[in-house]
């Protein structure tokens, strides 16, 4: 009844062909039209996992109360010296405040005059006394210095203390850190390029920190979420302000981008470079294959035709169902090209070989619908099952994809039913020559038949031992391992990770009240798995009054020195050089057979006189620029006067740390490396166990991943149950049921064992192939079960054998190519792809037909 219902709807659809052409031709345009102005894509990350869930209650709290740490674009600005980095940031900060229309705020978490004026009281007690000490020492030099802040005054002043030399009263020794950081910044003018003076180190003789070379800006960009990169625009405005600024590495400074936007944005770029080609390749491939396996370039193009017809419907359906797609249901084009495309070589391959045995294309086309129409609609039945029992997880980007690629199979089956019979009768394909089946399989066949139970007994030992293996497999849902690690976002990430410090692996509590907050954090401090602890307590420094009191001192001594009651108005060039000449003749006097600092700087200052005038722009860049400054902040240093306290601290830094009903933060930093799946666990562990309500990171990671993992398990516990439901009901008989899902799970099962083999672990990119395997592994063996039960024997060597063959190396091509990607996280989807798919034809070709035996009619 379901064979000849089907051979009519295939006549009728032969005998309207040009009707239901044009109709095709007229629906795709208008649904194409409409999916291409309506369906969008949303890039956001956060809304593929269902909003309800607890961990990401907790998370949205958080970040409702700091809107200010989401959506963030973190510039990093890495410059020679402490000072030239302060200068940089702040430049480019005030620069970004005035792009109102494209960032919400600009920040400086450890900018500020607060941070200068206060600085010294967060050294160390003894590291303080050293510092004023130097400083101190120094006073003749910084005083001569600040009262004329050129180059005619730097020389001046050197001069003074090479004349405390020729008395004795120091040394060359002393001044060699001088001489040798004011050598190197000549040389660099002399050669055209900017290096300059690092005075604050040179003014306290303290070598600076890895981090006081480091500078933060933290910008909150408008995001534009219907473009494939939503901060585009602001990424390109900060670095065209950073060039404009020449905040570059010829000139000493390096400004690069990180957090959360410029990963998104970047990671969307590396996957779309390449892609071009990697789609003529793979479309070059797909066509080279179906040529093979159809052998003509008019069934070809007829099934290629119905492909782009059912794709432009299925994005359609999602345009009104979903409205935009996310990162996890765009996947659906993939699932519907490689099943879609076999439901058509199924259908034309049996049409060419329905072809060779009664030569009318109309007959042929009618025995084709009558042959292989059953067994496809249970194919894409089955396969709509599996996809739509996605729809109840908690992952909302599978759930999407479950709806839209469900619901695609009916589009497909529909398709190959009735449009694509009725293109091969307009295009009117030549008559077969000969068989469609893959006769040269003959001996194989036999094989399989006469060594039927060893094969099986293989089979099931390996599916043995992929079960053995299964609690190895890994799952690694870091999703910084699926970013490329050339790009400049992941790799200043990295580089930030190196120092604790600056880890984005951190974890949030929130107290009652600030002074609970250092409570709680020093019960968390104790912990093995934690670094350190900052709370809004943090940054109110210890032993302030033995630190006010030396800091009292040095403003004593240095206050007069460092604000002159005035400064010598600006040098003349002649004046310039003049200075520069008598500087070179006390210099080359006193360093004479010197070979050190002192000689190296003679002879860049003898070089510098030699070109006269015409290197003294340069030179104050090199020399002068940011030593204004530099006083400036020295100065304020030493007016710090009366203790930090709580309630004396910035509002904007206020602002990071307690929340608006007096709630206050704690920000928690692990100990070793928080990339490892085994640190990290312990680590979320131990602060939960104090802290349960914390939230960050370290638990998105590890939630997401037992989401995304709950979500394919209980998908693929209701997908099984019920495509071998449906099963049941049309073959009627359990063992024909136990043919069909036994290969699919050898299949799995061998994915599995080789994902162990080869360490390649499951993550958000690759596990999408588990609902391609499950879709492609139903409809192949579905196709040899009933063309068993009809009392087909030696199933390699018939058409449903060509059709399983080519279509699934039609799929390979079609998706393993993105093996190649230089994107970690498409590679890894392209290998398991691959994977999958090749365990899936070897299980179907192989295994099944000695599980099947002789057919019995």
């Amino acid at each position: 009844m379901l064979a000849r219902t089907l051979a009519a709807l295939v006549d009728g659809c032969r005998r309207r062909a040009p009707v239901i052409a044009l109709a095709a031709l007229v629906a795709t345009a208008v649904l194409g039209w409409w999916a291409a102005s309506h369906l969008s894509i949303d890039t956001d990350t956060e809304r593929i996992i269902s909003p309800d869930l607890p961990w990401r209650q907790r998370e949205a709290a958080f970040d409702a109360l700091f809107p200010q740490t989401i959506d963030v674009l973190a510039i990093v600005v890495d410059a020679e010296s402490s000072g030239r980095a302060e200068d940089a940031a702040a430049a480019l900060a005030a620069r970004l405040a005035d792009e109102k229309q494209l960032f919400k705020t600009v920040r400086r978490p450890e900018g500020g005059d607060f941070f200068v004026r206060n600085g010294l009281l967060f050294l160390p007690l003894d590291e303080l006394q050293k510092l004023v000490d130097q400083v101190i020492a120094a006073q003749p030099i910084i005083g001569t210095i600040a009262a004329d802040p050129t180059l005619r005054g730097i020389f001046d002043a050197l001069g003074l203390a090479l004349e405390g030399v020729a008395r004795g009263e120091t040394s060359l020794d002393s001044l060699e850190p001088v001489f040798s950081a004011l050598a190197a910044s000549i040389e660099a003018a002399a050669a055209g390029s900017v290096q300059p003076v690092p005075w604050e180190e040179l003014f306290t003789g303290r070598e600076p920190r890895p981090m006081e070379l480091r500078r933060f800006v933290l910008v909150q960009p408008v995001l534009d979420y219907s473009k494939l990169q939503p901060g585009e625009a602001a990424t390109t405005a900060v670095r065209k302000a950073a060039h404009e600024l020449g905040l570059t590495p010829e000139n000493g400074v390096e400004v690069r981008l990180t957090g959360s936007v410029a990963l998104s944005d970047e990671e969307f770029a590396t996957v779309a470079e390449g892609a071009g080609s990697a789609t003529i390749l793979s479309i070059t491939l797909v066509i080279f294959i179906l040529f093979l396996g159809l052998r003509s370039w008019r069934i070809i193009a007829a099934v290629v035709a119905t492909l782009v017809v059912g794709l432009v419907a299925t994005a359609a359906f999602a345009t009104v169902a979903v409205g935009s797609l996310n990162l996890i249901s765009v996947a659906f084009a993939v699932l519907f090209v490689g099943i879609a495309v076999d439901f058509g070589i199924q259908f034309s391959v049996r049409f060419r070989d329905e072809r060779f045995h009664k030569g009318d294309l109309a007959s042929a086309l009618e025995g084709a619908a009558a042959g292989i129409g059953g067994p496809l609609l249970l194919a894409g039945a089955a396969a709509a099952v599996g996809f739509f029992s996605f729809v109840p997880t908690n992952y909302a980007g599978v759930s999407e994809l479950g709806i839209i690629a469900g619901t695609s199979m009916g589009i497909a089956l529909f398709l190959n039913l009735t449009l694509l019979p009725a293109l091969l009768s307009l295009v009117k394909p030549p008559g077969e020559a000969d068989t469609v089946g893959l006769r040269f399989l003959a001996p194989l066949d036999k094989f399989l038949l006469r060594r039927r139970r060893g094969i099986t007994f293989i089979a099931f030992c390996l599916g043995a031992l992929g079960i053995a293996l299964a609690p190895q497999l890994r799952f690694d849902f870091d999703p910084l391992n699926l970013k490329d690690p050339r790009t400049e976002s992941v790799s200043t990430l990295l580089d930030l990770m190196q120092d604790p410090s600056t880890t984005p692996y951190t974890l949030n509590a929130l107290a009652p009240t600030p002074e609970a907050a250092v409570a709680l954090g020093a019960r968390l401090e104790e912990l093995p798995e934690v670094s350190q602890v900052l709370t809004i307590g943090s940054f109110v420094p210890k032993q302030q009054d033995e630190k006010l009191a030396i800091i009292a001192d040095a403003a004593a001594l240095l206050g007069p020195t460092l604000s002159p009651p005035r400064t010598a108005p600006p040098p003349s060039d002649e004046e310039t050089l003049a200075s520069l000449g008598k500087f070179a003749a006390a210099l080359n006097a006193v360093a004479g057979t010197d070979e050190g600092a002192a000689a190296q700087l003679a002879a860049a200052v003898d070089r510098a006189a030699s070109e006269g005038a015409a290197i003294l722009p340069i030179l104050r860049e090199s020399v002068v620029a940011g030593l204004r400054k530099r006083l400036e902040q020295l100065a304020l240093s030493l007016t710090a006067s009366e203790p930090v306290t709580l309630a004396s601290l910035p509002e904007e830094l206020k602002r990071d740390w307690i929340t608006q009903d007096g709630r206050a933060r704690v920000e928690i930093f692990p100990s070793g490396d928080p990339r490892d799946p085994a640190t990290l666990k312990r680590f979320v562990e131990a602060v939960k166990a104090v802290a349960p309500e914390a939230t960050g990171t370290p638990i998105t990671i590890q939630e997401s991943g037992r989401t995304v993992t709950e979500a394919f398990l209980q998908a693929g516990a209701i997908a099984i149950a019920a495509i071998a439901t449906l099963l049941f009901l049309v073959l009627r008989r359990a063992r024909d049921v136990g043919l069909v899902l036994a290969p699919l799970a050898l299949a799995a099962l061998l994915t599995v064992a080789t994902c162990v083999a080869f360490d390649l672990p499951i993550n958000y990119a690759n596990i999408i192939a588990l609902p391609l395997l499950l879709g492609i592994g139903v409809s192949f063996d579905v196709y040899f079960v009933m063309a068993w039960r009809r009392g087909h024997n030696f199933p390699l060597q018939s058409p449903t054998a060509r059709a399983v063959l080519f279509s699934a190396l039609t799929t390979v091509a079609a998706f393993g190519s993105l093996a190649a990607s230089s994107h970690p996280g498409t590679s890894e989807m392209g290998k398991l792809l691959t994977i999958a798919l090749g365990w899936t034809l070897l299980s179907t070709l192989l295994v099944l037909p000695a599980l099947l035996g002789p057919a019995q009619r």
